[in-house]
């Protein structure tokens, strides 16, 4: 699949990737709980070279104490025995960049969350180059996400999904309504349906988000916007970006959808108000799937993915949404190894078949979308619990989803922090006109970053 690539590249404001809570792999790891976080590892592996993991998401502990087995099996002259450390989101990042920024404390290998990633590779990185050890698989993957863990032409990080971003209907909430989510096609549309649902239930349709940028994100890919200019300067208030407020402005004016609890959909308290029927979509990356499996089991059957709204004359229909970039840590004892053992998982066949499997992420290697016995497998549990095949509205957005690779830029960090800390909760929380908000924010971010 190629991505389409802006001009200058937009960006969806690196939110981050919040725990999912996962089941342990039987047979195959075992859990606990510390005082920082959680601990998974393999059952002993004689021989191994011992590699300890940081991450902020459970279910990727699994997957990756999952195909270490696999991994032991296929190279038995190399084998792994890992120990994942599943740490707070705000904590492990923090904790990564004493470790290595003082030498002493580090893991082996570590999931960076892409909105992160920038801090993380400024000056000479304290993480290894992975070109050559991805360079077996790098035909088959979309070079346009790899491209956000990249540097200088190296690579530092391993992408785990393209996180096209996609809508959610609760097709049983809308039938109910009186509303046939399949004619849904632009964010017009989107807006009637929202209305019309509000009349009828007296509940919201869908979220407008304060913590968290995806609706924003997507539709600045299918404006053409950015929040960069060509020469790296924010552009924060942009008339893209006024555009794309606006219309969410509208949506919220419209009582087609309200700030959930938490700010965003991927929150524990947003979470139980779509177990409560207090909304009916949601606007969001393809990687939350495993959220329903997880947190919302009750709308088994129920749940239907679409093709996100769309402006009129799209540039680009979709976006990649989040994302988290698996990095090695450089002078390691065992690099070499951890370098060949994280690219196989993340990058080979094999490993996209399981972040599918496991993860439910649309897989970076897209050859695996067209694999009908994969994603057609009936005892898959997500072509279980969803209503239509969840490939189906990836295969028809494919040539349409943009790369927001402006997660590069520096500036990446501070830019997440204002807008859905600051900016986001003054349009849509306080009422702060559009255009007044915007400009605050461009003034703030030009003065701290000089």
């Amino acid at each position: 699949m190629k991505l389409k690539k802006f001009a200058a590249s937009a960006l969806a404001a690196g939110m981050a990737t919040f725990a999912l809570a996962g089941c342990q792999t039987a047979g195959t790891s075992g859990s606990e709980e510390t005082a920082e976080g959680q601990t998974i590892t393999q059952e002993a592996v004689e021989g191994a070279a011992q590699l300890e993991l940081w991450t902020f998401v459970e279910l990727h502990g699994e997957f990756y104490t999952t195909m270490a087995e696999k991994w032991n099996e296929e190279n038995p002259d190399k084998k792994v025995q890992i120990t994942v450390n599943v740490l707070p989101y705000d904590d492990m990042h923090n904790k990564l960049q004493i470790a290595l920024t003082s030498g002493e404390g580090a893991p082996d290998i570590a999931d960076i969350e892409v909105g992160k990633f920038p801090q993380f590779v400024q000056g000479t990185p304290a993480l290894m180059d992975l070109t050559e050890y991805a360079a077996p698989y790098a035909d088959d993957i979309v070079k346009a996400r790899m491209d956000l863990y990249t540097k200088d032409g190296s690579l530092y990080g391993l992408g785990f999904h393209v996180g096209a971003t996609v809508a959610f209907y609760n097709t049983e909430m809308l039938e109910g309504a009186g509303i046939d989510y399949t004619t849904i096609k632009t964010w017009d549309d989107y807006q009637e349906a929202g209305s019309k649902y509000y009349d009828a239930t007296g509940k919201y349709f869908g979220t407008v988000d304060t913590s968290a940028a995806w609706q924003e994100g997507l539709l600045l890919a299918q404006l053409g916007g950015e929040y960069f200019a060509e020469d790296g300067s924010p552009a924060l208030n942009s008339p893209e970006m006024v555009e794309a407020l606006t219309i969410l402005k509208d949506l919220q004016n419209a009582n087609a959808v309200s700030v959930p609890p938490g700010g965003q959909p991927d929150t524990d308290e947003a979470r139980a108000a779509y177990n409560n029927g207090d909304y009916a979509a949601a606007i969001m990356p393809f990687w939350f799937t495993g959220r329903y499996l997880a947190y919302m089991p009750e709308f088994s059957g129920k749940i239907a993915i679409a093709a996100p709204p769309t402006v009129d004359n799209p540039v680009n229909t979709s976006v990649g949404g989040g994302g988290t970039g698996t990095a090695v840590v450089a002078g390691g004892e065992n690099a070499e190894v951890a370098a060949e053992f994280a690219s196989w998982a993340k990058l080979s066949y094999e490993g996209n078949v399981e972040t599918w499997n496991m993860l439910g992420f649309d897989p970076l290697n897209t050859s695996v979308w067209h694999d009908e016995t994969i994603t057609n497998n009936p005892d898959n549990q997500f072509v279980q619990y969803f209503q239509n095949n969840p490939f189906e509205p990836l295969l028809a957005i494919e040539g349409s989803i943009g790369n927001l690779d402006s997660f590069t830029n520096p500036a990446m960090p501070s830019v997440n922090n204002l807008i859905n800390t600051q900016t986001l909760n003054d349009i849509f929380e306080n009422d702060v006109p559009i255009q007044e908000a915007l400009d605050q924010a461009q003034s703030d971010l030009e003065n701290e970053l000089g």
